[in-house]
């Protein structure tokens, strides 16, 4: 209850600066989430998540293809892996290489915790269940995972408590 009346205030305040702002907006010219279509929910933190991904893949960026699978899933963090050649172009993967690329960094991501592949018709990349990333950085920083820098994991830990995420407590 006393988080919604915050974020009614929040809420009000910024629309009350931006009306200050930008006096003669046209709010057609806006993606607002709650009147239109096509948004899905993403953690605040998601610049910095993405960041970790990256340090922890070993030179093999993985951060786009987690975007991508992100972006496709729902409200259930489960999503189907059969449209490889257009998600692979979708996390930035083009050429002859680019499903072969883009497996090996679905393959990376569920080795370090942050998706569960299964098998089905599409091979055995068809279904990924995507996981917390909050809480697969935590295990990654208790067991001392390289790659993950202690300022990295503080900066994390930092904007979780700014944005009032208590995933990594």
């Amino acid at each position: 209850m006393a988080s919604t009346i915050i974020r009614a205030k929040i809420t009000k305040s910024q629309l009350q600066l931006r009306s200050k702002l930008w006096p003669k907006l046209d709010e057609e010219l806006l993606w607002l989430r709650k009147e239109k279509t096509g948004f899905i929910t993403i953690p605040r933190g998601m610049p910095l998540i993405l960041q970790i991904m990256d340090a922890l893949s070993k030179g093999k960026p993985v951060s786009t293809t987690y975007l991508e699978m992100w972006c496709r899933s729902w409200d259930e963090c489960f999503v189907t892996l059969n449209k490889a050649s257009e998600m692979a172009f979708h996390a930035g993967f083009v050429g002859q290489r680019a499903v072969t690329t883009w497996r090996g960094r679905v393959k990376i991501l569920a080795d370090l915790g942050f998706i569960d592949v299964k098998p089905g018709s599409s091979g055995p990349f068809s279904y990924a269940l995507i996981f917390n990333p909050y809480l697969v950085i935590k295990a990654h920083h208790e067991k001392g995972t390289a790659g993950l820098g202690e300022d990295q994991y503080n900066a994390l830990m930092e904007r979780a408590i700014e944005i009032g995420a208590d995933d990594l407590d």
